[in-house]
C-alpha cells in the first residue's frame, strides 16, 4: 500500500511540473521536392545574397531533377517588426514549404542587454512564427550571427573615433548569444527547425586567432564576407541533415577473380577489363558535387565542406602494386598508388574532373542570377521600407500609389529575370555520362 502511495505521488509531481508531457520533435531535415519553395527571411546579412546563394548551389547540384525554387526575402536593417510589415507579399505569396529566419542582429539595437528591447523582439518573433505557421510553412530558426568586437575595435582605431559607441558594444556578441538561446528553446518547444549560426563563426574565429591575432570572417564586425557566409551555408545544410554523399564507385575482384563494380548515387554502364592493370566503364551520376565560387573557397576549406557534405568516392581494391592514372572523358584527373585507390580517392574537390567544372558553371550562373536579379530585387524592397518609414503613404498618398505601381512592375520584371536564370541553371545542372579509364603507369 505504501509503495502504491509513493507511485501515485510521483505521477502527480510529474504531471504537475509537466515532466510527463510529450514535446514535439524539432524539425531536423530539409525535405525539398519537385517545385517546393524555400524562403530565406532576414536582414542585411541575407540581403547580401551570399549564404543563400551557396545553399542554392548545393540544392541545384544535389537535386538536379527537383526544380526546387528559392526566394531571398532579406532587407538591410530589418528587425522582426519590419519583416512582419512585408510578410504577406514578400513571404506568404510564394507559398513556401520552409522559411529560414535570420533576424536579431538589428533587433538588439547594438547596445547592452535591455529587457524591454528583448521583449519587443520576442513578441514580434512570436507573431512572425504564427504567420509562418498560418501560411502552411515550417519555420527554421537561425541564431543571430557573430558580432566581432575585435574587428570593430580595429576599425575604430583606424578611423580614430567611436570610443563611446564601443562601450555599448563590448558585450553585444553576448547579447546575440542570449537571443539565439531563446530561439533554440522556441524551436524545441514548437517542433521547428533550428540552425546554430553563432557557434561555428565564433569557434573558427577563436581557433584561427591563436595563430593570427587579427583574423576575422567579419571585417566590418556585422556582415560576414564570402568565406564566413559559406560557413553559414554549411551550418544550415549540416544542422538540417541534408544528403552528404554525391556518389561512390567501388571496383574489386570477386572470389572467382572477375572484376565487379558496385555504385551508389548513380549507375555504371559497359564495364570493360582491357588487361589485368587497366579497364574502363561509364558512370552516370544522379548529382553533381557541391562547388562554390572562388571567393567562398576559404570558408569551404575551413569547414571541410566537400568531405562532409559532398563526398564523391572512387575505390579500387585488388589491383597489382604500382601507380595508376585515372582519366575521365580521356582527360587525366590524377595518378594514385594502389594503396590510395584501395583507401578511396575523393574526387569532389578535383577541379580537373568534368563534373566539378559542370558544377562550377552552375555556381557561376547562380552567382550572376543573384547579382543581376536577386540583389536588385532586394534593393527595391529596401526602398519600399524607406518610403514607408518616411510616411510617404500617409503624407503623399497619390505620389506613393504612383511609386508603388512602378515598384511592383520592377519587382515582377526582376522575378521573371530570376526565373529565366533558374531555367538556364536547370538546363546545365543535369549530370552527364562520364567515361572512366584506369590504367597502370608504373
Amino acid at each position: 500500500m505504501k509503495k502504491q502511495r509513493i507511485a501515485l505521488v510521483l505521477v502527480l509531481i510529474l504531471t504537475t511540473f509537466g515532466l510527463a508531457q510529450e514535446y514535439p520533435k524539432p524539425l531536423d531535415t530539409l525535405e525539398l521536392g519537385y517545385n517546393d519553395t524555400l524562403v530565406f527571411l532576414g536582414d542585411s546579412i541575407t540581403h547580401q545574397c551570399l549564404y543563400t546563394q551557396y545553399v542554392e548551389d548545393y540544392f541545384y547540384t544535389r537535386f538536379p531533377q527537383s526544380r526546387i525554387r528559392f526566394h531571398n526575402a532579406g532587407v538591410g536593417g530589418d528587425k522582426a517588426a519590419d519583416a512582419l510589415v512585408r510578410f504577406s507579399e514578400d513571404v506568404a505569396s510564394f507559398k513556401p514549404k520552409y522559411v529560414t529566419i535570420l533576424l536579431g542582429m538589428n533587433d538588439g539595437r547594438y547596445t547592452t542587454y535591455d529587457q524591454a528591447i528583448f521583449d519587443t523582439y520576442q513578441n514580434d518573433m512570436t507573431t512572425l512564427l504564427e504567420k509562418i505557421a498560418a501560411c502552411g510553412a515550417k519555420a527554421i530558426l537561425m541564431t543571430p550571427t557573430m558580432f566581432d568586437m575585435r574587428a570593430r575595435r580595429i576599425r575604430a582605431q583606424a578611423q580614430g573615433k567611436g570610443k563611446e559607441q564601443l562601450k555599448r558594444l563590448v558585450y553585444y556578441n553576448g547579447v546575440l548569444a542570449f537571443y539565439g538561446a531563446w530561439l533554440r528553446e522556441q524551436a524545441f518547444a514548437k517542433g521547428l527547425g533550428y540552425v546554430d549560426m553563432y557557434s561555428p563563426l565564433n569557434h573558427i574565429t577563436l581557433t584561427k586567432r591563436k595563430a593570427e591575432s587579427q583574423f576575422t570572417l567579419i571585417q566590418d564586425s556585422i556582415h560576414p564576407a564570402a568565406p564566413g557566409q559559406l560557413v553559414m551555408a554549411y551550418a544550415i545544410l549540416d544542422n538540417m541533415n541534408v544528403s552528404r554523399t554525391v556518389s561512390a564507385i567501388h571496383i574489386y575482384r570477386n572470389e572467382y577473380g572477375d572484376w565487379q563494380i558496385n555504385s551508389s548515387g548513380g549507375d555504371v554502364y559497359d564495364p570493360q577489363e582491357e588487361s589485368v592493370s587497366s579497364g574502363r566503364f561509364t558512370f552516370l551520376a544522379e548529382a553533381l558535387p557541391w562547388v562554390v565560387p572562388q571567393e567562398a573557397q576559404p570558408g569551404y576549406k575551413l569547414v571541410q565542406a566537400g568531405k562532409n557534405l559532398s563526398r564523391e568516392i572512387l575505390r579500387i581494391n585488388g589491383v597489382q602494386p604500382g601507380r595508376y592514372e585515372v582519366k575521365i572523358n580521356e582527360k587525366v584527373v590524377g595518378a594514385y598508388s594502389d594503396m590510395e585507390l584501395a583507401a578511396g580517392v575523393e574526387l569532389q574537390g578535383n577541379p580537373k574532373t568534368p563534373q566539378y567544372q559542370q558544377a562550377l558553371q552552375v555556381a557561376m550562373l547562380n552567382k550572376e542570377r543573384n547579382e543581376k536579379a536577386v540583389r536588385p530585387l532586394r534593393n527595391l524592397w529596401s526602398q519600399m521600407k524607406q518610403k514607408r518609414r518616411s510616411q510617404l503613404p500617409e503624407k503623399k498618398p497619390d505620389e506613393f500609389v504612383k511609386w508603388q505601381k512602378e515598384f511592383r512592375k520592377k519587382v515582377a520584371d526582376l522575378q521573371a529575370k530570376a526565373q529565366e536564370y533558374e531555367k538556364k541553371i536547370y538546363q546545365i545542372n543535369q549530370p552527364k555520362p562520364l567515361e572512366y579509364y584506369i590504367h597502370k603507369v608504373e
